[in-house]
């Protein structure tokens, strides 16, 4: 479904929504017919009151995708202001992630580096864990198993099997184990899970051409590929689970909940996407869950 609205004042009761994922305007990069620009801080004030909305109707984690911009010679925190803003003003924020999207070649001027990462802002409600989130639902299998070469540096500065807890020293280190009241031994110390977390870095998704997952994408201004909606949907949203994206542009978000198993709902201020959102997932073959 999608709907025409604004995204600071959202036409739904509060956590109506499992999860919330978009990608806003990027300050003054692109107009959208609207002259949709707005100046580093004029940004953040905008912003809070997108986030506060967004947070209002979820159930669990808002995530925006954005960026700064970089005018005169200067870069404009946009990002890490709003993260900074909503945590002062009281607030509750997760660690941000970052898609390596990897950046146009030839880009970053004379003299700077080529932007390869898009920041992946994180915010909720809830004080808690979120009873359905799955962070190793984009994971694989541990690269090290038992006794690998995994370590760590305790605050005493010394390097440490992750393993045991042991001091690293030339040789073999071995699981420490105690007797159970039954007779049965127990391994004590770290055990590697069966899946690894993928950590707050998402590699491998990138942009451009046949990547994007629709033509129609191309009809918005500033659209993002399906895998990367896909990669957050599956960590934050249940199966059957409901997303939203205030942000919908070319529908890319409801259809990429819509072929993994899980219901979307778009909303964008111009009438014109709102059509493109349906146009977009009538081309769309859900996906059945069974079990």
């Amino acid at each position: 479904m999608f709907l025409q609205a604004d995204a600071t004042r959202l036409p739904f009761v509060d956590d109506s929504f499992d999860f919330v994922f978009g990608s806003p305007p990027y300050c003054d990069a692109r107009t959208y017919g609207i002259n949709a620009q707005r100046r580093c801080q004029a940004w953040v004030e905008w912003m809070l009151k997108v986030t506060e909305e967004a947070v209002r109707v979820s159930r669990g984690l808002v995530v925006w995708v954005c960026a700064g911009v970089t005018r005169d010679w200067c870069y404009w925190p946009a990002p890490e202001g709003l993260l900074y803003e909503w945590q002062k003003r009281g607030g509750r924020c997760w660690r941000p992630a970052y898609w390596n999207r990897v950046g146009i070649p030839g880009s970053g001027g004379k003299q700077w580096l080529r932007s390869d990462v898009e920041h992946c802002l994180a915010f909720t409600s809830c004080e808690g864990a979120i009873p359905f989130a799955e962070n190793t639902a984009n994971g694989n299998p541990c690269s090290y198993g038992v006794g690998g070469a995994m370590s760590y540096r305790h605050a005493d500065g010394v390097r440490r099997n992750k393993r045991t807890g042991s001091r690293i020293r030339s040789g073999a280190v071995k699981l420490h184990t105690k007797t159970r009241v039954d007779g049965t031994m127990e391994t004590q110390g770290y055990i590697p899970p069966r899946i690894a977390n993928p950590g707050n870095c998402i590699n491998g998704i990138g942009v451009g051409g046949s990547r994007m997952g629709s033509r129609l994408c191309h009809e918005n201004e500033a659209p993002f590929p399906e895998d990367l909606a896909k990669w957050f949907i599956r960590h934050l949203c249940p199966p059957e689970g409901i997303v939203l994206d205030p942000f919908s542009g070319s529908g890319t978000t409801v259809s990429s909940a819509i072929q993994i198993g899980r219901r979307g709902v778009g909303t964008d201020i111009r009438e014109s996407q709102v059509q493109l959102g349906y146009r977009r997932i009538a081309e769309v073959q859900p996906m059945t869950l069974t079990g």
